[in-house]
């Protein structure tokens, strides 16, 4: 019986079994109503170019309709799978199944992008992920899915663990195909033995015929089974119009495939079985550590969103309600017990124990929390039982932001790298150039077909740009990884590229080098007034200064009573002011007081100290001189920092005379005090402009502007929101040795890139000439391009032996 194709997904039936559609001037044929459906609309919208671009791909018939669509927008998935970007509109990442080719994503894009409410579409190739951002006062999620469905593809969110389990199919199929090729490749080279051996002392023809035979038997399954990786690349490299690695290798095991095949047949040559089944079986170990040292990477970094519970205890009316995580509102009372992982941050209300923070920190000595202590998810409770209210959802929540900072960073490419694919791009058509002029070169030269076409494909071999594209992006993930375990958070991979070139390091006095927790240590009380009166006024303060001075007002054995106060203002980077029962009330540093012509003086005993002055109906009524000590082992922090060439200089809004004191505590000798926001971000500018590239560390409100105008802005852990999220690098531990490994691992890691790239590129340089010479058969080509990506691989791992004691680590 006569068969045909459908004219949509392509699949071949009989011709009596497809539905005839005559609407059109031609007849056209579809395997169901739901190709029919497809291909009218895809030509109403003008789409039908897609069927020129697909070829001879097959589709898989559209999916019937699912029951399931609904829960798209039941709000416990959207809160757990869609964010709300800084624009307010909504995004997700979505994996989505039956792309088979760039047609069938440029079918998608377009499909979607045709939607109304639908901002952007893009999706990557090879891994199937699409990052979709839509509105959703225009249309819904569940929408957006069904048209996806609609066209024959079906869409799921992205989670890290069904990733894990692709990516574990992914090595077992790998190990598989690599098994095959070593059984082939050790008894074709006994085989290989035996024919060498005949070569010099003869052997009869029969029996070469068998040895010969018997290498075409162990070469097919290695070219066809282990190297199908390869095919199946060079097809959509070719379709493409682009030249890569899988092309290269294609063409180099296959010619020598064929040419040995017509040797076997005609029996006028040798044959170079052995060369075809060792070419493919070294280069596949090479992409077989690849894939297990990617792997190893990408575990590193997706264990922060591995074994993440799905369901938490909740307190409702002594109540205990298990629920899932997503949907835990703000000020919930949460229980979690020994052994439990805190997934939504909050303040402990009662029990206390240890907590193990090692995820977040880096940190492997547990802390004790108690009642008031901050609760952050990630952490593990170790020894006891403990209820906390939640500070706030399970999306916006420690862990599951670090979990988005580091899938964004695995997506973002450095500039090196980016330079590295554009090159290697170039390599591989430079390649099979020179392939093509050694084979026309030997072939005039020696009038050798067999001759011309072994060096052709030895060039090809030997000159796989394998190396040059794994230079970077493994030294990336291996940095990522390490920094991911240390604490460090880098939200692109670029940033360790542009943090290594960095000459300056610019940092905050209070909360980065010191405690961030100012203590009174002299008060002078220069007029009776109302205490209850100043801790009002320092309560509507979460300055670390305020803060010092509502604790030592707590710590006095006076009744303060409730005050209310109006006409609150804070004055950036100087102080407060109110109104209340009919009294005007300031409280801030000297900036302060001048700004509001107030006359005060400063005694000798506070001038090293910060001041925050008091004053009522503008007379200054008391004075608190606070100081705040550094933090443990900044000093020697510090000096590290220093070996490392960095000029480093302390800025913050402080008095000089406060600011000189911590700088010489420890060891910093330049130092720009008394400086508004403004100011500081201008501080930098400044240094911009003199050519030099600048780092910025702080933690609070007042140092956002600095931060968004260095190259790399560093925040500490328990900053405040604003200072993290306008942050290139979050360090979760406030330790400023934390800062001193992100340096060494940025260095380290762009260290090994260059180290990667100089490799392959000398490697490169010496192999292609000799083999265009004739000096390296496909054998050796193939043994040695396998192991230039092994010592390229290998080099990068070496990142992961970093101990972090001395400048020689770097």
């Amino acid at each position: 019986m006569e068969k045909k194709r459908c004219d949509h997904c392509h699949l071949e039936y009989e011709k009596s079994f497809l539905i005839e559609d005559r609407s059109m001037q031609v007849p056209y044929y579809f395997c169901c109503k739901g190709c029919q459906g497809i291909f009218h609309l895809l030509r109403e919208e003008g789409l039908d170019t897609f069927y020129d671009k697909m070829g001879e791909v097959t589709l898989d018939p559209p999916k019937e309709s699912f029951d399931d669509i609904a829960r798209f927008d039941l709000e416990g998935f959207v809160s757990k799978y869609v964010k709300q970007n800084s624009e307010g509109l909504s995004e997700i990442s979505l994996i989505i199944e039956g792309i088979h080719c760039s047609a069938c994503v440029w079918l998608n894009e377009k499909v979607l992008s045709k939607k109304e409410g639908i901002v952007e579409v893009s999706i990557n190739y090879s891994n199937h992920k699409a990052k979709i951002v839509w509105d959703n006062s225009l249309i819904k999620l569940s929408e957006i899915i069904a048209t996806i469905r609609s066209i024959g593809y079906n869409a799921y969110p992205y989670d890290p663990s069904l990733q894990e389990e692709r990516a574990n199919a992914q090595r077992r199929e790998y190990y598989s195909k690599l098994l095959v090729g070593i059984f082939a490749t050790m008894n074709v080279m006994w085989i290989a033995i035996a024919q060498y051996s005949g070569y010099f002392t003869g052997m009869q023809s029969n029996i070469k015929s068998i040895l010969n035979f018997a290498e075409f038997a162990l070469a097919t399954p290695t070219l066809f089974y282990t190297g199908s990786v390869y095919f199946k690349g060079a097809y959509y490299g070719i379709k493409n119009r682009y030249i890569n690695m899988d092309v290269l290798v294609a063409t180099g095991a296959s010619l020598t495939y064929i040419f040995s095949v017509y040797a076997m047949f005609s029996k006028n040559t040798e044959v170079y079985f052995d060369s075809v089944t060792m070419i493919i079986t070294f280069v596949f170990a090479g992409k077989y550590l690849e894939v297990l040292t990617k792997k190893k990477a990408v575990d590193t970094l997706d264990a922060f969103g591995s074994s993440m519970p799905s369901e938490v205890t909740i307190i409702k009316d002594e109540e205990k309600i298990l629920t899932s995580v997503e949907s835990v509102s703000i000020g919930e009372i949460v229980e979690v017990r020994a052994g439990d992982k805190v997934v939504i941050d909050g303040i402990i209300l009662s029990g206390e124990g240890s907590f193990d923070l090692s995820s977040l920190t880096g940190e492997s000595i547990p802390q004790l929390q108690s009642v008031g202590d901050k609760i952050l998810s990630g952490s593990i409770c170790l020894d006891s039982v403990i209820r906390y209210r939640s500070t706030h959802t399970f999306s916006s929540s420690t862990l599951s932001k670090i979990v988005s900072l580091l899938e964004d960073a695995m997506t973002k490419k450095p500039q090196i790298e980016k330079l590295a694919n554009r090159i290697s791009g170039y390599f591989s058509m430079t390649i099979f150039i020179l392939a093509i002029t050694t084979f026309a070169g030997w072939y005039m030269m020696s009038g050798s077909f067999e001759k011309a076409l072994i060096v052709s494909i030895s060039v090809i071999v030997v000159a796989c740009p394998c190396a040059l594209s794994l230079a970077t992006p493994v030294a990336t993930l291996v940095g990522l990884g390490l920094a991911a375990k240390r604490g460090i958070f880098f939200k692109e991979a670029g940033f360790l590229e542009s943090m290594a070139k960095c000459t300056v390091l610019a940092l905050d006095k209070t909360g980065t080098i010191t405690k961030g927790s100012p203590e009174v240590v002299h008060f002078s009380s220069l007029k009776p007034f109302d205490s209850a009166l100043v801790y009002a006024l320092v309560s509507e303060s979460t300055h670390p200064i305020s803060k010092g001075v509502k604790a030592f007002l707590l710590g006095q054995e006076i009744r303060l009573q409730a005050k209310h106060l109006e006409n609150v203002k804070s004055i950036e980077a100087k102080g407060i002011k109110a109104t209340c029962e009919g009294h005007s009330i300031v409280g801030g540093n000297a900036q302060m007081m001048r700004q509001e012509g107030i006359l005060f003086e400063i005694p000798l005993e506070y001038a090293s100290l910060s001041q925050f002055f008091v004053a009522i109906d503008s007379e200054v009524v008391a004075l608190f001189g606070l100081e705040d000590s550094p933090k443990l082992g900044a000093k020697e922090s510090i000096q590290k920092l220093k070996n490392l060439g960095l000029d480093i200089v302390m800025l913050t809004g402080d008095h000089h005379s406060a600011a000189q004191a911590i700088a010489c505590q420890v060891g910093i000798n330049t130092v720009e005090a008394e400086l508004l926001p403004a100011q500081k971000a201008a501080y930098i500018e400044g240094l911009q402009k003199e050519g030099k590239n600048v780092v910025m560390v702080g933690d609070g409100i007042n140092d956002a502007l600095a931060l968004a105008k260095a190259e790399i802005a560093i925040s500490m852990g328990s900053g405040a929101d604003v200072a993290i999220d306008v942050s290139d690098i979050v360090l979760r531990s406030d330790t400023l040795e934390s800062l001193y490994e992100s340096f060494i691992i940025a260095r380290k890691t762009l260290h090994s890139v260059k180290e990667n790239l100089i490799f392959s590129l000398l490697y490169n340089f010496i192999t292609i000439p000799l083999a265009m010479s004739g000096y390296v058969i496909p054998l050796i080509a193939a043994l040695s391009m396998s192991l230039s990506s092994i010592v390229v691989v290998s080099n990068s791992m070496r990142i992961t032996l970093l101990k972090f004691v001395s400048k020689k680590d770097a």
